[in-house]
């Protein structure tokens, strides 16, 4: 169905004109005689765009956008008038107004602006629709942003979401893996069921195949009683394994197992227990790299990889966070009782120019700081726990410098400078390392380490695309 287009203008011959030049675009369009009549028309047909005049009597244009703007926010308007002062233009994109044209009217710029307008219309309501679906199922925020990393995460998740089929999430410490299995749960057919995690790092070896299948009764030394384990504790529900490379081999084996035939037997027992269970799996680590050294099972790392959900870390999705530190002061003002009501543009220009080696949970943290320290109705600058993060590391005056915050761990200090050199030298791998002083297999293998490169050089565009991806 094409877009529909709702003209207003009190001229009978406007009207008819821009209804056939805008027909002939390929638009669906319908006309308004003013004001009132345009608004009464809008609430019935909702329309994706008003073009509209911007004096007519009665009702004008500014009034048309103030209360479209109370009934349907997401509609943009574009405001035609032939009395071109700087005056009402203000006025009109106060009020607002997507943009703003004299008469007589440049048709190639109409038609651009009528593009561009729409565009962003589907793209709110694109965006919209999945924060409110996501923030029904899980209401921290955490999930929000309207970059392209985050647009595609939320897709992915509602393609993933009504399906069986296991998810391989990857994304470094703090960017919300966990969040994102939770969501995919909640959001599946099997919301009603169990959700459980595992942290396959947090785990003894020599535990982990008992957390994991669980045991009978004499199994091993401690063994005093029969315990199920997280697969069946998860039976018709959602089993998160988490740090899922962690595992040793010999538990992905049996894992795999599992998986393919839906069924396990416990440690020290003899009988097969059936188990529905929709397996989410997710990884700090580079489950390629650690594929190619024998520590991840390729078998597996294919039978989980079904859907693959990349999470950004947050330095790749800076503009997100106004959203985000929005969501938290929410949150914190229903945790401590206090409004917060927003955060200024001196605290949001600190926010958006630290690199957060952490990701979300280290924003978290520090706006849960700064919104304790506050005083005020609005989060300032001298809210922020300076200390504990850097002025502007990517984006200060002197692009050959490199300023980190007291207390920053010595790897990210590291993996900071590396990086910075990689993009001062245009991702020239050899280069980098003569201005680092170290070989060109060093610097490899720290960038295989972080999880940034397999075994392909940086002028690989698909390994060069994850430069400062996950770790």
């Amino acid at each position: 169905m094409n877009p529909r287009i709702l003209i207003v203008d009190d001229d009978q011959d406007t009207r008819g004109a821009m209804e056939t030049l805008l027909s002939s675009w390929g638009y669906e369009v319908e006309v308004a005689s003013g004001g009132r009549d345009a608004l009464e028309r809008a609430s019935a047909i909702r329309p994706a765009l008003v073009i509209s005049d911007l004096v007519m009597p009665d009702f004008d244009g500014l009034q048309l956008i103030g209360a479209l703007q109370r009934e349907l926010p997401m509609v943009p308007v574009i405001i035609l008038t032939g009395q071109a002062t700087i005056d009402s233009a203000v006025a009109a994109m106060r009020e607002g107004a997507y943009d703003y044209l004299t008469k007589p009217v440049d048709l190639d710029r109409l038609k651009l602006l009528a593009e561009r307008a729409l565009d962003k219309a589907s793209t709110l309501q694109e965006i919209t629709i999945l924060r409110r679906r996501v923030k029904d199922v899980w209401g921290s925020g955490r999930l929000i942003g309207h970059s392209k990393p985050m647009r595609d995460v939320h897709r992915l998740i509602d393609l993933a979401a009504a399906t069986p089929a296991s998810v391989l999430i990857q994304g470094e410490t703090g960017t919300g893996k966990e969040l994102v299995a939770r969501t995919l749960h909640e959001l599946s057919p099997r919301a009603k069921g169990p959700f459980v995690a595992v942290n396959c790092a947090a785990i003894p070896d020599t535990l982990l195949e008992s957390e994991i299948f669980g045991h009978e009764k004499g199994a091993f030394t401690d063994a005093r009683e029969r315990r199920e384990g997280c697969f069946e504790l998860a039976n018709g529900g959602t089993l998160l394994l988490d740090e899922v490379a962690e595992m040793q081999p010999g538990t992905q084996a049996k894992f795999l197992r599992v998986l393919e035939q839906g069924s396990l037997r416990r440690l020290g027992g003899k009988a097969e227990i059936k188990v529905d269970v929709r397996v989410v799996a997710a990884t700090n680590k580079d489950p390629l790299t650690a594929m190619r050294s024998g520590a991840f099972r390729e078998d597996l790392y294919y039978r989980l990889n079904v859907f693959s959900v990349a999470l950004p870390p947050l330095r790749q999705r800076l503009d997100d966070i106004p959203l985000i530190v929005s969501a938290f002061l929410e949150e914190f003002g229903a945790k401590y009782d206090k409004r917060v009501r927003a955060a200024d543009d001196s605290a949001l220009k600190i926010l958006m120019s630290y690199s957060w080696p952490g990701n979300v949970r280290e924003l978290r943290n520090v706006v849960e700081r700064a919104f304790i320290a506050c005083d005020g109705d609005v989060l300032t600058a001298k809210c922020l726990p300076i200390g504990s993060i850097a002025p502007p590391p990517n984006r200060g005056d002197d692009p050959g410098m490199l300023t980190v915050p007291i207390g920053m761990p010595l790897r990210e200090v590291e993996k900071e400078f590396v990086l910075r050199t990689l993009a001062a030298e245009h991702n020239n791998k050899t280069r980098a390392a003569n201005r680092l002083e170290i070989t060109a297999k060093t610097l490899h293998n720290k960038l295989v380490r972080w999880g940034l490169l397999g075994n392909r050089g940086l002028t690989d565009p698909e390994a060069t695309r994850r430069v400062g991806g996950p770790r």
